[in-house]
């Protein structure tokens, strides 16, 4: 109960413009920032990346922040911090691993002008790479359930173009495992995440073992003979050990190796297990966020956990 009533008071933290100026604009709130978020610009996105990568061997997914637009100006923004974070992550020899929500490329205010404007970072993402031979790509991150069925086809018609694309799918909600059947018979790219968003119990799973537990169920399709043999490329985003134990038993019972898929971490939570993971020869990534309007993310992250409680304390009476 407590676990419930402490999310809903965070979703609503992040969400009241008013707490996010007070965070913001807070020399107590301010370490918060550098715990989840890598910075406000695309240098401050890649000095992380290229930090994780020489110091643990962590790999990084870039993601300007900022979803649900419905400003002009902000899309154009938008776009033109993708673009540049594709540009600058070909120069410094990372990983193009560019992030993007539909709505932060203009969903909201036009749904026709979406595939577009994702064509153009893709193209920036494939220019970007070069022949470097590592895994890049345009991640479609999923938002809520309303979003699915525009994601998915913004993913596939980037894919029919042979453009480097890969798509989120949610293990909350009950239609994913068979999304997830036809992505691996068109042999995707696919970051399978647990889903922080509401939904009911016609369309979502609503508790946590019925969630764990169809996350057991998609994540053997993932690493099926069939997946294998279609180039299917699997993404486990979860801080979720016995999950992460499952993948690798999983995996290595279906001859898949480390190295042949992902699994992929928030930056600031759970370090020690993205880290002792690495360690192990897994390849890992985490989700590097960049940009000035830090609260709501940050908050999103506190909520998760009521042991974050004594976090976000100690940073409002120090």
């Amino acid at each position: 109960m407590f676990r419930k009533i402490w999310q809903k008071t965070m979703i609503a933290m992040a969400l009241s413009d008013r707490v996010k100026a007070f965070a913001q604009n807070s020399r107590a709130t301010s370490f918060l920032s550098g715990k989840y978020v890598s910075g406000d610009s695309p240098e401050a996105g890649i000095k992380r990346a290229q930090d994780l990568l020489e110091d643990t061997g962590i790999r990084s997914s870039l993601f300007y922040m900022g979803e649900y637009v419905d400003d002009w100006n902000l899309v154009a923004l938008n776009i033109e911090n993708k673009l540049e974070i594709a540009d600058q992550l070909g120069r410094s020899g990372l990983d193009v691993h560019v992030s993007i929500d539909p709505t932060q490329i203009g969903h909201h205010l036009d749904p026709t002008i979406v595939a577009g404007h994702a064509e153009n970072i893709a193209k920036a993402v494939q220019l970007a790479a070069g022949d470097s031979g590592e895994i890049n790509c345009l991640m479609l991150d999923m938002e809520d359930a309303s979003l699915n069925d525009p994601t998915i086809a913004l993913h596939n018609h980037l894919q029919n173009m042979g453009l480097p694309v890969a798509l989120t799918l949610q293990a909350y909600l009950k239609r994913t495992h068979g999304d997830i059947l036809e992505q691996i018979e068109r042999g995707s790219r696919v970051r399978l995440v647990k889903g922080a968003f509401a939904a009911g119990a016609d369309i979502a799973y609503t508790k946590r073992s019925d969630v764990k537990q169809n996350s057991r169920k998609i994540i053997a399709d993932m690493f099926s003979a069939e997946a294998r043999k279609n180039r299917f490329y699997p993404i486990i985003a979860t801080h979720d050990t016995a999950l992460q134990d499952f993948t690798i038993e999983t995996a290595r019972a279906n001859g898949w190796n480390a190295g042949e898929y992902e699994f992929e971490m928030l930056l600031g939570v759970r370090e020690d297990v993205a880290i002792a993971l690495a360690a192990t020869g897994e390849r890992v990534r985490v989700y590097v966020p960049f940009g000035r309007d830090w609260w709501p993310h940050a908050a999103r992250r506190i909520g998760e956990n009521p042991a974050n409680a004594l976090l976000l304390a100690r940073s409002l009476i120090s």
